[in-house]
């Protein structure tokens, strides 16, 4: 394994670690736009209060990691999905005023709009997200210099949003499996209730999602049947998938918690087996697509950031599961 692979694994960790843990908090603010009344509202962002800002940690070490051993895939994706980004950028501030705003007035009018901002916020770079990966997927007009040579409406295309929508889908199920977590009595059952909901729809959309990929990326099935690996992922993807209804009828919801993380984690491993060692295709020749070899940094640089890496990553690690430890059981509201 070189160094080329060992950083194509540390931004999936990354990236996963991402999705699993920022993805209940972007799942609570699409469930926020549903909630009944002040004290739902309250119990929902008492419920990400301590960790949404930590789980965000995950998404800044994840961009600068691209950045230090992938440069050149930093640069394309940034600058060709940048009107994208900004949305994204816009959404995620709206969410860390909201929560840090919302109480500090007290008027319903004032708490409704910062409501609105939260679960708005979160929706956008729900959808968003998987829109991007779904063109990263698919492919982008690239030149032979690297330079993204498309326009914003072309990422808007079918299939990218049918992986955004996959994608809501997805983060909507973690968040409501989370907050039964976090809640009891009514709230907790109709949590529940809202994460079965979810998970037919991510299921059903996964499904479409597959079939559409073997037509939009048929790249990405190259060797399936023969890698163990990726049989591997989607065994995981399976058992989590039957685990999450199976474990919500039973009200386990921390064993629910459990398999849709898997669930997460399996769909953007298979997604990552598929494209390796890719990183970026090019929809205009394949010659030009950026891969962990042709869009690397230097040896020197790659060496001097594992090293950093793995000192960094234990300590965001083991203060993500201190955070984790001191805030369990059930939230209590303070906003």
């Amino acid at each position: 394994m070189d160094l080329n692979t060992i950083w194509f694994l540390l931004v999936g960790v990354l990236i996963t670690g991402y999705a699993v843990l920022d993805g209940f908090d972007l799942g609570v603010g699409v469930l926020h736009l549903f909630t009944r009344g002040d004290a739902e509202r309250r119990a929902h962002l008492a419920a990400i209060g301590p960790v949404w800002d930590g789980n965000e940690v995950w998404l800044l070490t994840g961009g600068g990691a691209l950045f230090a051993a992938f440069p050149p895939v930093y640069a394309t994706v940034f600058s060709g999905f940048y009107l994208a980004l900004v949305l994204v950028l816009v959404g995620l501030i709206a969410r860390a005023v909201s929560l840090e705003f919302r109480h500090r007035v007290e008027s319903a009018r004032w708490r409704r709009a910062w409501d609105w901002a939260f679960g708005v916020g979160s929706l956008v770079p729900a959808l968003l997200f998987g829109v991007a990966v779904g063109n990263v997927l698919r492919g982008v007009p690239i030149a032979a210099d690297g330079a993204y040579t498309g326009t914003f409406l072309g990422l808007l295309n079918p299939y990218a949003l049918l992986l955004g929508v996959l994608g809501l889908a997805m983060f909507t199920m973690q968040g409501a499996v989370f907050l039964a977590v976090k809640t009891s009595g009514a709230e907790a059952e109709r949590m529940r209730a809202w994460a079965s909901g979810a998970w037919m729809a991510f299921v059903a959309l996964f499904v479409a999602a597959a079939i559409a990929t073997m037509f939009a990326a048929p790249h990405l099935f190259q060797d399936a049947l023969t890698s163990p690996l990726r049989w591997a992922l989607f065994l995981l993807l399976l058992g989590a998938v039957v685990a999450v209804p199976v474990a919500l009828r039973a009200k386990a919801v921390f064993g629910a918690m459990i398999a849709s993380s898997a669930a997460i984690l399996a769909t953007i491993g298979l997604a990552a087996a598929g494209m390796f060692p890719r990183l970026v295709v090019s929809s205009t020749d394949a010659a030009y697509s950026l891969t962990i070899y042709n869009a690397a940094s230097t040896p020197y640089t790659q060496t001097v950031m594992l090293v950093i890496a793995l000192i960094g990553m234990p300590i965001v690690i083991g203060y993500t599961i201190y955070i984790y430890r001191v805030f369990r059981g059930p939230a209590a509201a303070a906003y």
